[in-house]
């Protein structure tokens, strides 16, 4: 660390026989915790009780155990939240390969009985058994790099493929087009500006609208009423990690690069008629997202971002 002389003297000093605080704090809330399941004739479930630690981006591993009623809580690599693989470096590896192969085991069933199935009764099936997961919980993938959740585009490829019933390397734009599937990135994007759209406008929890700051330049400008949010920089100060996939960093910098009209939507006007349907017959590129109309609670379409 480069630390020498009579300063790490000093540190070896301070920190001679000095425990760490935050393992006997999680013990003693655990404890708590139990207690008042005991008086509610609730019991802790230690054995499927799991620890994990969160270490900032290049700062040593935590390797401490805390003790509950007499039983060892160790630390794990990964831990499971409602429904979501967590593990303690965020890059939702865990999450994503876990994702893919119950997708994966989906699609081989109801590739078993498609001969018996209609194509829209197959599109049914793979929306509710496939798309759904896909889209469940996708926001925390945002600042993903595209080869990490690629394993996710290539299932939706696969699930595409299946509901037209074309061969395996038939290409796949076309029929994301023709179901209106916006590709695995433009869903987390998509997901992360509705959450944006709802801080800015005051219906999200009070959570995330903390991390949201409206634009208020420092002299009246034309650009005060456009709708736009606050960007923090991507750097920490006296910091070398990047934070560009902190909420608060990247989806105010997604939600500027939208339309203005789609960024005051549902705060100041509503959008025009012809915005909020706009054709989609034709091809859908890639990197062009339609996306709904935000100040309409049944999210009627609008296009966001190019």
């Amino acid at each position: 660390m480069g630390i020498s002389g009579s300063a790490l003297t000093w540190f070896e000093s301070y920190l001679a026989d000095r425990s760490y605080q935050v393992p006997a704090r999680i013990s003693a809330c655990l404890a708590d915790i139990s207690a008042w399941m005991s008086t509610h004739h609730l019991k802790l479930n230690l054995g499927k009780t799991e620890l994990l630690f969160f270490p900032a981006k290049g700062s040593p591993t935590i390797d401490a155990s805390i003790t509950v009623e007499g039983s060892i809580v160790s630390p794990s690599q990964s831990a499971r939240s409602l429904g979501v693989t967590l593990d303690n470096q965020l890059c939702f590896s865990s999450h994503i390969a876990a994702v893919t192969q119950t997708c994966r085991f989906s699609l081989h069933n109801i590739r078993r009985i498609q001969p018996f199935l209609t194509q829209e009764a197959s599109q049914i099936l793979v929306q509710g058994l496939v798309i759904s997961r896909l889209d469940y919980f996708n926001s925390l993938l945002a600042g993903l790099t595209a080869c990490a959740i690629k394993p996710l585009q290539l299932v939706q490829n696969a699930a595409a493929r299946l509901v037209f019933k074309k061969p395996k390397f038939t290409h796949v734009t076309p029929l994301l087009s023709s179901l209106h599937w916006l590709p695995i990135a433009a869903r987390i994007r998509f997901k992360s500006l509705v959450l944006a759209f709802q801080a800015a406008r005051g219906t999200a929890p009070p959570y995330l609208q903390s991390l949201i700051t409206p634009y208020n330049p420092p002299r009246p400008l034309r650009s005060a009423s456009s709708g736009k949010l606050t960007a923090p920089s991507l750097w920490a100060p006296g910091s070398r990690s990047s934070r560009s996939r902190l909420f608060f960093v990247l989806v105010p910098r997604w939600w500027n690069d939208l339309p203005q009209s789609v960024r005051t939507c549902g705060i100041t006007s509503n959008l025009p008629q012809e915005a909020q349907n706009p054709p989609l017959q034709t091809p859908l590129p890639l990197n062009t997202v339609h996306l709904v109309n935000l100040s309409s609670p049944l999210f009627t379409c609008s296009t966001l971002y190019k």
